[in-house]
């Protein structure tokens, strides 16, 4: 630093500067120490030994320290945003709290204890010390109803949360979400679980793919925020959102390290919860998390299964635990206490004890001693999770729909197609993406095929009086090529554009819409482009069936004049309907979805109204555009000298309008949707090959309620991922 930089900065004159560097000034002022020491930013002891050095013994004041500048008032839209997200976050976790029965009749002794060495940063990272400073180690060692309080010690506001599977990991975080909204105050941060097992960190940066799955569990954040973005967005980069990431574990295998270092490049303060061996892995490739502490969840003791296994049965005055309990206890050493205290040691299976033998009246915990059944511990975990569902269905049949033994292939079928996915969340929308993308589009153009043939038919069989030959062979070709055009359309969506087909963000409403233009011309060319290819196609069909099927042909002039005007006119009602939709359209309130079954009502609704307007429309545009077509071209002179009439009859018009809206508008509801995809998949093609039950929306309720499914947003996960590899394999064997 220069002599006049120095004095620029403490605000002394250069000659100052240069008389005390020189020893022309011998003794400065106290005032002029304490203004060079500021400047040269010095540590305590620094400005002791220049006071020292300059002839002042006394020790210097401490000076205040500068304040951080406010931040800017927060956006009333986004504090607005943030607080309707805790409220539903809040009563969304409430309720999957009492459907897992964590306070029946109390919660088990969750505990942890302070994990250090290689799996954590150092505690001069982790407590945010200056640089040059040390920081001592922090005791986080707590249990379930301290989280919040261990959390908040940590000073970088990172935590990580290790155990084994079924130790109680997910149980804390949905507790940690809890505590922190009842005491979160207007400018927090929202804390939001996010399940980590469709997280893909090489192509999906964090912070982008939190924006996706705020969107797919509150679609109202999909309105625009202050900046222009989406309101999820805005959240996400005003850090109004913490991150409650569950499942590091869950993540594809091979993509540990890659998450682990996208992770790293951000500040955001979150809680990480995994397993001990999938993040000592990725640790071990590529560094700990930066600034994070972490704690590692402790097994149950036998005392804890004492307090609590009793009281969760009163069969035989809660006794019916005491063999195995006396085992435990008195012989731990023997093979069936070994296995019973390696196994009863998490709290998952724990529950899945209780469930089987806690829960039915006529099942005894003392055939766990069997040492022949269950010569080891693996042996014992097989028999909890093999038994668990038909438990819970034998024994709690009061929903007679489904049959016990049929259950379990159903789940089986589900889990294995989770498990080609690579994923635990069991989306509604994509259940038929587990067969090969060829399969899919041959089932979605069958589908459309019968469907849409099946409405012209109808309609042709209205205006003509009854069926006739040329009514059902136009019907049926008109069905194939629509079948086969959406079925083509489906499939070019699903590889190039898949965000297309997940539910719907909005839903029409005349009033309180939110226009983006580029998004109102975009629909509207679709819907001129579509509507151009089908005119196209109908002209060349008519033409086709009259002249090669029924030999009534009017000429080749007539079939390319009938393809140019059908072209046209649906090319303008197309357009103009998809623009009236989406002139429509409004984002979701933020509290709409919350549950699957809450997302599925509420695209099937958003589809209904978007046919209902999508047909009418179209009708009423192809109507009066065929007429004026007609008119048109009987007043050109090219058609009186080639000897061409053309007719037009307004039912003929009001039928066509109809068909082509009624059919486009379920061609596209079938194939471009989440909620055609469900009903083509979900309620048809899956049925009837057997993979699920036809009432699949209430076999997937009754599961919850029975404690098989969880609800983690608006998607369904098994209850644990044991469960789920359990049924998978399970599944895989059988077939």
């Amino acid at each position: 630093m220069t002599q006049e930089g120095l004095a620029e900065r403490s605000e002394l004159g250069v000659r100052t500067i240069r008389g005390l560097e020189t020893g022309e000034r011998a003794d400065p002022r106290v005032g002029t120490v304490r203004r060079l020491a500021d400047a040269l930013e010095l540590a305590d002891t620094e400005r002791v030994e220049l006071f020292a050095a300059a002839g002042h013994t006394q020790h210097p004041q401490p000076q205040p320290q500068p304040r951080e500048p406010e931040r800017p008032p927060a956006n009333p839209r986004l504090t607005d945003a943030a607080d309707q997200l805790a409220h539903a976050v809040r009563a969304r976790w409430q309720r999957e709290e009492e459907q897992r029965q964590i306070h029946d009749p109390f919660p088990l002794p969750v505990r942890w204890r302070t994990v250090e060495g290689e799996l954590t940063d150092s505690w001069t990272n982790i407590r945010k010390a200056a640089v040059g400073g040390r920081a001592s180690p922090l005791n986080l060692s707590g249990r379930l109803d301290q989280i919040v309080d261990v959390y908040r010690k940590v000073e970088s506001g990172r935590l990580v949360v290790l155990g084994q599977a079924g130790s109680g990991k997910t149980i804390l975080a949905l507790r940690f979400v809890l505590d922190v909204l009842k005491t979160r105050a207007e400018t927090d941060a929202v804390p939001v679980i996010f399940s980590l097992g469709s997280w893909h960190p090489t192509t999906t940066p964090l912070r982008d793919w939190l924006t996706d799955q705020l969107l797919r569990d509150h679609p109202g954040l999909a309105a625009p925020g202050p900046d222009g973005s989406s309101l999820a967005a805005a959240l996400v980069a005003e850090d109004r959102i913490l991150p409650v990431l569950d499942g590091f574990d869950e993540i594809a295998r091979g993509l540990h390290r890659a998450a682990l270092e996208a992770l790293n490049k951000t500040t955001l303060p979150l809680l990480l919860t995994s397993r001990n061996e999938e993040y000592a892995a990725a640790v071990a490739g590529t560094d700990v998390l930066t600034s994070a502490a972490g704690v590692r969840m402790t097994d149950l003791t036998a005392t804890d299964l004492a307090d609590y296994l009793p009281r969760t049965t009163r069969k035989h005055g809660g006794t019916a635990w005491t063999p195995v309990l006396d085992e435990l206890r008195d012989h731990p050493d023997s093979i069936a206490g070994t296995n019973l205290a390696t196994v009863l040691t998490t709290p998952l299976m724990v529950g899945l004890a209780r469930t089987i033998y806690s829960d039915t009246p006529d099942h005894d915990p003392a055939v766990l001693l069997d040492t022949a059944r269950f010569p080891t511990p693996e042996a014992v975990e097989e028999h909890l999770l093999g038994n668990f569902v038909p438990t819970v269905y034998r024994e709690q049949a009061e929903d007679r729909r489904f049959d016990p033994d049929r259950v379990r292939h159903w789940l089986g079928y589900l889990a294995h197609h989770l498990a080609r996915r690579g994923t635990h969340d069991l989306e509604w929308w994509r259940f038929g993406t587990s067969l090969r993308r060829p399969v899919r589009v041959l089932v979605v153009a069958l589908v459309i095929a019968v469907v849409v043939g099946g409405v012209d038919i109808v309609a042709e069989a209205i205006i003509m009086g009854g069926l006739t030959r040329y009514g059902v062979v136009f019907g049926t070709l008109l069905g194939l090529v629509g079948g086969l055009a959406f079925g083509l359309a489906h499939g070019l969506t699903a590889k190039h554009q898949p965000v297309a087909l997940r539910p719907s963000r909005v839903r029409l409403r005349l009033r309180g819409r939110v226009h983006r233009r580029g998004h109102l011309a975009a629909r509207t060319r679709l819907g001129a482009a579509a509507g151009m290819t089908a005119g196209l196609l109908l002209g060349i069909m008519r033409e086709l069936t009259s002249s090669i099927v029924l030999g009534v042909g009017r000429g080749i002039q007539y079939g390319m004049t009938d393809a140019l005007v059908f072209g046209v006119v649906f090319a303008l009602g197309g357009g103009l309907a998809l623009g009236l939709m989406a002139w429509c359209e409004t984002p979701l309130d933020i509290t709409s979805a919350g549950s699957p079954g809450d997302l599925l009502r509420a695209d099937r609704g958003t589809v209904v109204v978007q046919v209902l307007v999508f047909g009418p429309a179209f009708a009423v545009v192809v109507t009066g555009a065929t007429w004026l077509a007609v008119e048109l071209l009987n007043l050109l002179p090219a058609g009186a000298r080639l000897g061409m009439t053309f007719m037009w009859n307004p039912l003929f018009g009001m039928a066509l309008g109809l068909v082509g809206g009624i059919g486009g508008g379920l061609g596209y509801a079938l194939s471009l949707t989440a909620w055609g995809q469900w009903v083509v998949f979900g309620r048809v093609w899956l049925p009837l090959t057997g993979r699920l039950p036809f009432a699949v929306t209430a076999f997937l309720d009754d599961a919850y309620r029975r404690g098989v499914l969880r609800r983690a947003g608006a998607v369904y996960q098994f209850r644990h991922a044991r469960l789920q590899d359990h049924l998978a394999a399970t599944y895989a064997a059988g077939r």
